[in-house]
């Protein structure tokens, strides 16, 4: 099932199918998606029932969608997590995970313009595949933690360089307004299968940049859920980008970085793509 947040006269929840939305809002079961997530186990028959019996009430192209959760309570992200963006970067393949948080400022929609900030000109591009946490869960064993992914999306974790790089600590340059797009829906987990055998591209204008699959990453979607877990109390709907492939702008000879007027996409195998323009950061 792919699941969205949609604006059609307010902020709603449904499924998509056949091109449209079956709208889940108003069905006495969730007022969001982090409560229809919390809720799923017990709802999860009822959704289905509801989306193969109705008509979609709704065309996708009559509706904004937003991140599918628009206010997550963590969206972390894992650095140097494939082999290749790890040998363009001139690092060590990690022997811990290397963690770090986007702020919830940052989060937007899966086809909103993307800003360039008035203080940098090095924006940069990283297809990463999102997955949702879909339990209230501590302390969970890799074999285990497919049980508490929800589901999974499409993300770009767009670094503006100079700032990241300020300090040892990514935090600001990676949570700069707008720069923490996923989506366009939440594909459940069981429609994925295997994550880790999945395509994933960023295109530029045209032209492929990262072209890679999800089997390369060093640590696993399953490995991530159990070291996360360790330190801290993973909820319904937190947000978790598993890392980029090869091919990042600053790694290019020479770097090259996103402008206003670029056009960047991501796509992933299943999970459906992200499409956005880069427009200048707006006044305030």
């Amino acid at each position: 099932m792919k699941l969205v947040t949609f604006r059609h006269e307010g902020v709603r929840i449904g499924a998509v199918k056949d091109g449209g939305i079956v709208d889940l809002s108003d069905r006495h079961m969730a007022r969001d998606m982090v409560g229809l997530i919390a809720a799923w186990h017990d709802v999860k028959d009822h959704v289905e029932r509801i989306v193969a019996h109705e008509t979609p009430h709704i065309a996708l192209k009559d509706v904004e969608l937003l991140a599918p959760v628009p206010r997550p309570q963590k969206v972390m992200a894992i650095g140097l997590n494939y082999a290749d963006h790890i040998a363009e970067s001139g690092a060590k393949t990690p022997e811990k995970q290397i963690w770090f948080a986007k702020m919830g400022h940052a989060v937007n929609g899966p086809y909103a313009p993307i800003q360039v900030p008035k203080v940098s000109t090095m924006i940069d591009w990283e297809a990463e595949m999102v997955f949702v946490i879909g339990k209230r869960c501590r302390h969970v064993p890799k074999e285990r933690a497919h049980e508490v992914i929800f589901g999974y999306c499409c993300g770009n974790d767009i670094s503006v360089r100079d700032w990241q790089f300020h300090t040892q600590q990514w935090l600001i340059g990676k949570s700069f307004d707008t720069h923490a797009p996923f989506g366009p829906w939440i594909t459940t987990a069981d429609e994925v299968g295997d994550p880790h055998a999945l395509g994933i591209r960023c295109i530029v204008n045209g032209q492929t940049k990262q072209n890679s699959n999800t089997k390369n990453l060093v640590f696993n979607c399953f490995d991530q859920v159990a070291y996360l877990s360790e330190a801290m109390t993973l909820e319904p709907g937190d947000i978790v980008f598993t890392g980029t492939p090869g091919g990042v702008g600053q790694s290019t000879k020479p770097p090259q970085f996103l402008k206003v007027g670029d056009k960047v996409r991501i796509e992933i195998d299943k999970l459906g793509h992200l499409e956005a323009d880069m427009v200048a950061e707006p006044s305030p």
